[in-house]
């Protein structure tokens, strides 16, 4: 082949390059796909974990919801508050986050709490040991203690203890994500608010005392626990309590009257009220708002804080004043400890009804002489 034909075909060829690149372009502006330039700057303040505890498939696809509005802001566990501020400011809109919640084990089946089945030789998961004659443990309800929540963690948040042999979750580093929760074959893990510490560590909706011969911490729904909360935030379903934390204050009077210890509480982290004598007026609203008769006092005078005190707060938040704060208590609360209340009156005794008159007695008869 000659050079000038080589020439020829070269110039032909880049011609051509230049009239489909120029094609390319104008088809590429005429049929462009405009994209929301807020999403590349809400995924820039995503924290790209993808851990879908939003709902969504990954950080972009929530970045893109969000967007579009089809997702709320404030759904990124892992981002919290910080990652909501910012994307607040990228929409323009008010950022709102919920309570931060954390995984929580629903199972105290441990050490001899809880008695063995049967011995398990096979997959070290709890899936497959749990499709073994349901499990190893003679709750059937049981935490298996096979790690399975614990390699799909992506936060390092939950580990087997090793000598307990149940999951134990670190909610410090929890980021809510339910990747444990949707993992777990026995269903032991659910989730709750991090500031409330009363939670139910068992999950069996089996009834009666005959259950204690299985796990001696189970609950055997004797609802004393609905019975001892004065706020209404415990109620029974499917024999198993539950706690509605939207009314929850944390006092954890139910945690005291749980006659097995399955309600758990934190009791070290407990509050108790304080009334700053300089302060209080006597105005007893405090001791009318208290539910456990823990303060006592008469109107217009100093008012006292008694060891039934459970911390609750809401005589804090009631008082006009602002006399009453929450400090770390220097005693464990005694629920004996109450205002002693006098005596209701006995009903007064029906008054004697009069007795009827007598009939007059009949003059005796005059004899005739």
């Amino acid at each position: 082949m000659s050079i000038g034909a080589i020439v020829i075909a070269a110039v032909v060829l880049g011609v051509m390059g230049l009239i489909f690149g120029a094609l390319l372009g104008v088809t590429g502006r005429v049929f462009a796909i405009e994209t929301n330039p807020k999403i590349g700057e809400l995924r820039a303040v995503l924290p790209g974990a993808n851990c879908g505890a939003c709902g969504f498939p990954g950080c972009d696809g929530y970045a893109s919801a969000v967007a579009e509005g089809k997702a709320e802001i404030g759904m990124c566990a892992p981002g919290g508050a910080d990652a909501a501020a910012k994307m607040g400011a990228i929409m323009g809109i008010a950022a709102g986050v919920g309570a931060r919640q954390v995984a929580t084990v629903a199972c105290q089946g441990y050490g001899d709490h809880c008695a063995p089945k049967a011995e398990y030789e096979g997959l070290h998961d709890c899936v497959a040991a749990s499709l073994v004659n349901s499990g190893t443990k003679a709750c059937q309800y049981a935490c298996l203690g096979l790690g399975t929540c614990e390699r799909v963690c992506p936060f390092d948040a939950i580990h087997v203890d090793p000598v307990k042999k149940i999951a134990v979750v670190d909610e410090e580093k929890c980021q809510a994500c339910k990747k444990c929760v949707a993992a777990c074959p026995q269903h032991v893990l659910v989730m709750r608010p991090a500031e409330r510490a009363v939670s139910v560590g068992c999950h069996n909706p089996e009834k009666g005392m005959a259950l204690k011969e299985k796990c001696d911490r189970a609950c055997v729904a004797c609802e004393a626990c609905v019975k001892a909360c004065p706020f209404g935030a415990i109620h029974m379903e499917n024999g198993v309590p539950v706690t509605d934390y939207e009314l929850c204050v944390g006092c954890m009077a139910c945690v005291d009257a749980c006659p097995t210890g399955a309600m758990e509480g934190n009791l070290k982290a407990r509050k108790e009220a304080y009334i700053d004598p300089d302060k209080c007026i006597g105005c007893t609203i405090c001791a009318k708002q208290c539910k456990f008769d823990a303060i006592e006092g008469e109107l217009k005078k100093k008012h006292k804080v008694l060891g039934a005190c459970t911390g609750c707060g809401l005589c804090a938040a009631k008082c006009p004043k602002k006399a009453i704060t929450m400090r770390d208590r220097r005693a464990p609360r005694n629920k004996m400890d109450k205002v002693k209340k006098a005596p209701a009156p006995k009903p007064a005794a029906a008054a004697a009804k009069p007795a009827a008159p007598k009939a007059p007695e009949a003059a005796p008869e005059k004899k005739e002489s």
